[in-house]
């Protein structure tokens, strides 16, 4: 973990969350130096280089070389990985059904009219 400015110490995941959207911001590869300017003083250089080579182990980046750095970019964009995660978490549950009925509850009305509306349309998919 590494701290943000306030002294905050963060998990690792929250830093591959926000490496993750300085990529997608940015819609190009980019080079860690990159990625630390644009996640500004929250996170040092070698952090940055440390959690790109971690979603890259991950198959989460692609990188390839540029001069003497790599520049990486997201396999995914923000909603398939998420939606990948969505469906890990349900497959990890013997009681999918129960776990999609809170899901469900938990919608709001806009949520649930969306919702319905992707169903009907994957429906009627041959």
């Amino acid at each position: 973990m590494a701290s943000g400015r306030d002294g905050a110490r963060r998990a690792a995941g929250r830093l591959e969350a926000e490496v993750l959207g300085a990529l997608w911001a940015a819609g190009r590869p980019c080079t860690p130096g990159e990625v630390h300017a644009a996640l500004g003083a929250q996170s040092g250089y070698t952090t940055v280089q440390t959690i790109l080579a971690r979603l890259f182990d991950k198959n989460l980046v692609r990188r390839r070389t540029e001069g003497r750095a790599h520049a990486y970019w997201p396999v995914k964009d923000g909603a398939e990985l998420t939606a990948d995660r969505m469906r890990a978490l349900l497959s990890e549950r013997a009681d999918r059904r129960q776990v999609l009925q809170r899901f469900v509850r938990g919608l709001d009305d806009d949520e649930a009219a969306a919702l319905r509306a992707l169903l009907d349309e994957e429906g009627r998919r041959p």
